[in-house]
């Protein structure tokens, strides 16, 4: 199922979580469990390893944990996947986000998720100021969660499940 290196990981993930996270214990230790649970199989093998919602005020270290989670895990800052929602808050941003309808414009290319995750489909994605996007970008995003993937405009399936 996992070799010894990532076992160390998963049994060390709170501490290499809290040497960049201060204050933060019940996230650190929720994240944690989480992974844990997905990578041995008691996790949805059909939905993302985990979802969580990071709220408070700027500063409480929402973005860092997310990041620190890609370099501790994933090995790699380069790992997180930051969208900034607060982009995606007028109906036709839509197409970039998921990729252009065919007959459009670009509909050639994927949308700026699709192509992210696809590129780099070992990796944390981090919608930043989630509650900014739009309501269509919204609706999509809760398929992802429940369902574990998504199809493009291109008809291409991006998947988001745990990773064997």
């Amino acid at each position: 199922m996992f070799n010894s290196e990532e076992s160390q990981k998963l049994l060390q993930m709170e501490k290499a979580l809290q040497k960049h996270i201060i204050g933060q214990p019940e996230a650190v230790e929720a994240i944690s469990r989480a992974i844990r649970r997905a990578r041995v199989g008691i996790g949805d093998p059909n939905r993302p390893i985990g979802s969580f919602l990071f709220t408070g005020p700027t500063g409480v270290g929402k973005t860092e944990l997310a990041n620190s989670l890609a370099v501790e895990y994933f090995g790699s800052k380069e790992a997180m996947i930051r969208l900034d929602m607060s982009e995606y808050m007028e109906r036709h941003s839509v197409s970039r986000f998921f990729g252009s309808p065919p007959g459009y414009v670009d509909s050639g290319k994927g949308g700026q998720l699709t192509e992210a995750v696809r590129s780099r489909p070992h990796s944390v994605v981090l919608l930043d100021e989630i509650e900014k996007a739009h309501r269509d970008i919204l609706n999509v995003v809760l398929q992802v969660l429940g369902d574990g993937r998504l199809t493009d405009s291109r008809g291409q399936t991006v998947d988001f499940k745990t990773p064997s």
